[in-house]
């Protein structure tokens, strides 16, 4: 080790010249760097052991679900070494037991595991030693709770030579169940240390090297309570009665005092582990707003990403499709969109129209490779629940994006800094990241929503772009929802979206229109139920299929699909401070998603990407189409808007209006436009060039 290092982490104290001697021991002969594994993950499988092993009378069933969800810790890695983690694990569990077996005392002992522990960091160096020890202590356990039940467990226990009962060894067993406990405590301790960010601040180096010489000096004693440890179970074979209670009483004596010591060691060393994480995360939460002010100095975004993500792992994302573990490195020059969410991120039906908007939509497939959308799950309790975890587990098998690794992993100021600066409560939010890593849209979420890919590279001002382009049309209020409505759209026909959960009433309307297009109108249909549609709506969709004959049908589906499009395109206006006295769209899509009918319905009618639509409720609905035979004859002429318009909103023919409309020759010659203001017919002149 070179010199620099040395004096960095030299201790600057210690509680006996014993410890102090240790510590330097320790520190002059093991990587400070070595190997890592994912601690935390091996820790919680190792505590499922112990538990267990320790609660006899406790049923199988009563035992944490974490004990027997084994697809994620199934693939616990080393990072920086090609042996299997069992492997390494069963050699560690081998050298345990030859020492309990070996010559010298214990301190000797247990500087040899080090030696064989020499090339892991510190927090997997403690982890892969409790590892080993859980592995013959719950096959100890296993068998002697399965005994005299189960012929195996007989057989085994009778040639390993353990005895027949447990129950004048609770004294000894009590004992080691509080070490064990202990143990994994001053470990949690451990890894939280070795997890902090020290790398990316520049920390309080006196702190620091205080709770690292307290971390070695916990590591040794950990090691050598679990030498103790297995020695005790070693013990038990071939014990004669007369010597149970005897070496139980020593054994308990033993271990009692261990836990003393550790306990002594755990209250230490969490008051300093606490103090350096106050500080590091003080000081990496002001570095995260920095990062991100400074628009300057980067030259791509994987600074930003690397303080986001990066922290604690090389591989902190997974590709959800393929689940292959990845680098900040593969968001390289792309456009990050960060959805940040609970666990839970969205229900199912929304969740679906994100993910057709994202990866089904037409668009998307022009921009494959240009951005990228990562999840990054937030939990808001302390530690995550078992229903998060199933959640998360769930849905990042089957996302179409990337998403984080292990989010519970993530640092506490980066949640904090999601949480206060990018405003992130309950509800999702997209963020978005453009190629530098900077914010271009603190919540992209309705935008990605209503325009899928086409609101590419989705920053506020391609946000407005998009807006100043659109109108209120029916392609506005049904974009890619359907294909065949999308086509019908492109089409320019005539469509009519209508609404209600009063069966009566939609059996009168629909009669009604049936009766108008026998005389020949064309008007394609569409009914698309009520804001947050119910059971009743399900039923009434069944209905129409049935009796009323449509040639086409929403699915339930895609009835909600329309919903959830109309509050984002009201969401997207309010979030850039529109006002709907001075919106024709928010105001139109407001009152849309406000209207309450009672036992009436509603309907809107357009016609292609005409912005000419007219709203229509309850019984003056009914009215207008009453009204057929006098506005009928007008529909090949004014169209369908139009001859609707001047018959039932004659114009004021007192009044005077003086505005015009240019047309080109070709597309206007032998037409009848009318006027938008006083909806009166144009009178047509021939104007030169």
């Amino acid at each position: 080790m070179n010199s620099v290092i040395s004096h960095q982490w030299r201790p600057r104290s210690a509680s006996s010249l014993e410890g102090d001697v240790l510590i330097k021991k320790l520190l002059l002969t093991h990587d400070l760097d070595g190997r890592r594994l994912e601690s935390e993950q091996l820790l919680r499988v190792t505590e499922n052991i112990m538990c267990f092993a320790t609660t006899s009378e406790v049923l199988v069933s009563d035992i944490h679900s974490d004990a027997f969800a084994m697809d994620n810790e199934s693939i616990i890695e080393i990072v920086g070494s090609q042996e299997p983690l069992g492997y390494t694990i069963y050699k560690i569990s081998r050298e345990i037991l030859c020492k309990c077996c070996g010559e010298g005392d214990v301190h000797t002992r247990t500087m040899v595991m080090f030696d064989l522990l020499g090339n892991y960091r510190w927090d997997a160096k403690v982890v892969l030693v409790l590892a080993a020890f859980a592995t013959s202590y719950g096959e100890f356990w296993l068998t002697m709770q399965l005994y005299p039940e189960n012929p195996l467990a007989v057989s085994v226990a009778m040639l390993k030579q353990w005895p027949s009962s447990i129950s004048k060894l609770k004294p000894r067993f009590k004992a080691l169940s509080l070490l064990v406990k202990t143990m994994i405590d001053v470990t949690r301790c451990i890894i939280k240390f070795e997890g902090l960010p020290v790398a990316h601040v520049i920390p309080d180096f006196q702190i620091i090297s205080a709770t690292k010489s307290q971390i070695f000096f916990a590591a040794y004693w950990i090691t050598r309570s679990t030498l103790v440890c297995s020695s005790s179970i070693k013990d038990l074979i071939a014990m004669k009665p007369e010597q149970v209670y005897s070496n139980s009483t020593i054994a308990a004596w033993e271990l009692s005092s261990l836990v003393y010591r550790l306990s002594g060691i755990y209250s230490h060393l969490r008051r300093q582990v606490d103090e350096c994480h106050r500080d590091i995360e003080m000081k990496m939460y002001q570095k995260l707003i920095d990062t991100f002010k400074d628009k300057e100095s980067h030259t791509d975004n994987q600074e930003v990403l690397g303080l986001l993500f990066a922290l604690k792992n090389d591989l902190p994302l997974k590709n959800c499709p393929t689940q292959a573990k990845l680098g900040v490195s593969e968001l390289k020059d792309k456009v990050v969109i960060l959805l940040v969410s609970k666990p839970e991120l969205l229900p199912l039906e929304e969740l679906f129209l994100l993910v057709h908007q994202t990866y089904d939509h037409p668009h998307s497939k022009n921009l494959e490779g240009s951005y990228e959308i990562v999840w990054v799950p937030i939990s808001f309790s302390d530690t995550w629940t078992n229903a998060e975890k199933e959640s998360f587990d769930l849905l990042s098998n089957y996302l179409p994006w990337f998403s984080v690794w292990q989010p519970q992993s993530l640092d506490s100021a980066v949640v904090k800094f999601i949480k206060q600066e990018w405003k992130f409560k309950d509800e999702p939010i997209m963020v978005v990241l453009d190629s530098k890593g900077m914010v271009t849209h603190s919540n992209a979420l309705d935008m990605v929503l209503i325009w899928g890919a086409r609101g590419y590279p989705f920053s506020v001002s391609k946000e407005i772009q998009l807006w100043e382009k659109e109108n209120w049309t029916l392609q506005l209020m049904i974009d890619e929802i359907d294909p065949q409505l999308a086509k019908w759209v492109e089409e320019g026909r005539n469509i009519c979206l209508y609404g209600s959960d009063n069966l009566h009433w939609i059996r009168k309307f629909s009669a009604k229109i049936n009766e108008i297009k026998g005389n020949g109108l064309q008007l394609d249909v569409v009914y698309v139920g009520k804001k947050n549609p119910s059971e009743q709506v399900r039923n009434i969709l069944t209905v129409i299929n049935e009796e009323m004959h449509t040639n086409f049908v929403l699915s339930f589906t895609k009835i909600q699909f329309f919903w959830f499009r109309l509050e984002s395109v009201r969401r997207s206006k309010l979030r850039l401070g529109k006002m709907a006295d001075d919106d024709h769209i928010l105001r139109e899509v407001s009152a849309l998603l406000t209207t309450d009918n009672g036992d009436n319905g509603w309907a809107v009618i357009g016609k292609g990407l005409s912005s000419e639509i007219i709203w229509v409720q309850g019984s003056k609905l009914m009215e207008y189409l009453n009204r057929f035979p006098d506005w009928g004859e007008n529909v090949a002429t004014l169209g369908l808007i139009d001859a609707i318009i001047y018959v039932v909103e004659p114009p004021d023919l007192t009044a005077h209006c003086s505005h015009s409309k240019l047309i080109p020759y070709a597309d206007g010659d032998g037409s009848i436009v009318v006027c938008q203001n006083c909806k009166r017919l144009f009178k047509k002149f021939v104007v030169y060039e």
